[in-house]
């Protein structure tokens, strides 16, 4: 999608030395926020500002996805691998007591189809008697397809054992994957919840596309050994990591759905939660076929504002996932006044199209109040297109939800996607995407 150029001596000198110095301390004290300057979504980089809807998508729009690709998260392949294709290898008509369908894909992303060939495992759930094709949420999860929902019927995800924080090392040789851990994560998917209001959902586990692991781009199975992208350190200062190539996934992900005829692939809700969301954000920004975008809880490279430099800020998380963003963000360690962006431009690269952001008050790690600011910070662009945003100027009470076309809440309670949550998104989905597409 994006042609690949040089980086700066001085960049590159400044990668090499972030790699060595320790992050400075979290700030959890709103009174301890350095002053910050954002930088405006609807100025061009030659300072001509944006007054009409072309100049957006013809200069704006572009200078801004250059941005987060060449600082952020990396440069993405363009469009559809050669070879790539799918197959339906489980289908099921009365699935969850008769309510659903249960549709299993494989999607291979070349003409190969051997055991360590680039895959992804697609799975969706479509409720049954409906008049038409039903809006879809598609999202990624994080431990594979089977804990998203106790159905003993869901293939098991290729075995791992899970350690450290959360990121997975390969399993022994043999290892069988772990039936115990079905549905574990079902509470954060509400699956039939989703079903009861007439809407698809579709999920694939991240490790599909790349292991999250530090090591996980050298992973052969992967879609980084696809394009030769090469490890966290060896790659190109500007090549994508993990985060990038989730979002790619999503990409693909909707490529099948609009070949189903079953599902309305114009009426795709892309979700995600934490770092998922992160990737989610990204790949709703580059590919304007998703409907509608839903950021729960994305924090730092998502949803929050870098420049706040509140809970978890570049330097930290390039230090704990080195393989998540482009090198090339690790110039901004300690160094977020330098950013030429921030996640407000991010969000702003969603307009015309709904935008629901999700905080946690008890999740001050992904910075409640820069999350907030960043859904606000996207508002100018939304009101270029006609569009109002979140119709208040302050954060809203706990448990509220606002907004029109962006939409926000604050929910009490720590770093979950909960029933609350969802039913949130599914009223802003029921107010965004009820009408089907003629």
């Amino acid at each position: 999608m994006f042609p690949r150029r040089p980086v700066a001596l001085m960049a590159l000198l400044m990668i090499s030395s972030s790699l060595q110095a320790a992050p400075a301390p979290a700030i959890t004290d709103e009174t301890k926020i350095p002053p910050y300057t954002l930088p405006d979504p609807l100025v061009c980089a030659d300072g001509t500002p944006v007054r009409e809807v072309a100049t957006w998508r013809s200069k704006r729009r572009p200078e801004l996805l250059e941005l987060f690709a060449a600082n952020e998260y990396g440069r993405t392949p363009a469009g559809r691998p050669a070879g790539m294709h799918w197959q339906v290898t489980s289908l099921d008509r009365a699935a969850l007591g008769g309510k659903a369908t249960r549709k299993e894909i494989t999607i291979w992303f070349s003409e190969n189809e051997k055991p360590d060939s680039p895959r992804m495992h697609l799975l969706i759930y479509q409720p049954n008697g409906v008049s038409a094709p039903p809006p879809v949420f598609l999202g990624l999860n994080f431990f594979g397809n089977h804990t998203v929902h106790s159905d003993p019927a869901i293939a098991l995800a290729r075995p791992f054992t899970f350690y450290e924080v959360d990121r997975y090392r390969p399993a022994a040789p043999g290892t069988p994957a772990n039936s115990e851990q079905r549905g574990v994560h079902a509470s954060k998917w509400q699956i039939e919840a989703v079903i009861a209001r007439g809407y698809a959902t579709a999920t694939a586990w991240c490790n599909d596309l790349c292991r999250d692991h530090v090591d996980g781009l050298k992973d052969p199975a992967g879609v980084a050994a696809l394009f030769s992208t090469g490890g966290a350190e060896e790659r190109a200062a500007d090549a994508w990591g993990a985060m990038g190539i989730w979002a790619w996934g999503l990409s693909r992900a909707l490529d099948y759905l609009e070949s189903d005829r079953e599902l309305d692939a114009k009426r795709v809700a892309v979700h995600g939660f934490s770092r998922l969301g992160k990737a989610a954000d990204w790949a709703a920004a580059q590919d304007e076929r998703f409907a509608m975008l839903i950021s729960n809880e994305s924090g730092c490279g998502g949803a929050a504002l870098s420049k706040r430099l509140y809970g978890e800020t570049v330097a930290i998380i390039n230090g704990k996932f080195p393989h998540w963003f482009a090198k090339s963000f690790r110039t901004y360690n300690d160094n977020e006044a330098a950013l030429p962006m921030d996640q407000h431009q991010l969000l702003a690269l969603i307009a015309p199209r709904p935008l629901y952001v999700a905080s946690a008050d008890g999740d001050q790690w992904s910075d409640p109040r820069g999350e907030f600011l960043g859904a606000k910070g996207a508002e100018p662009v939304y009101g270029l297109f006609g569009k109002k945003g979140l119709g208040v100027s302050e954060m809203p009470a706990l448990d509220t939800s606002v907004g029109e076309t962006i939409g926000y809440h604050n929910r009490t309670g720590k770093h979950d996607m909960t029933g609350y949550d969802w039913a949130r998104y599914l009223d802003f989905a029921d107010r965004h995407l009820n009408r089907p597409t003629p």
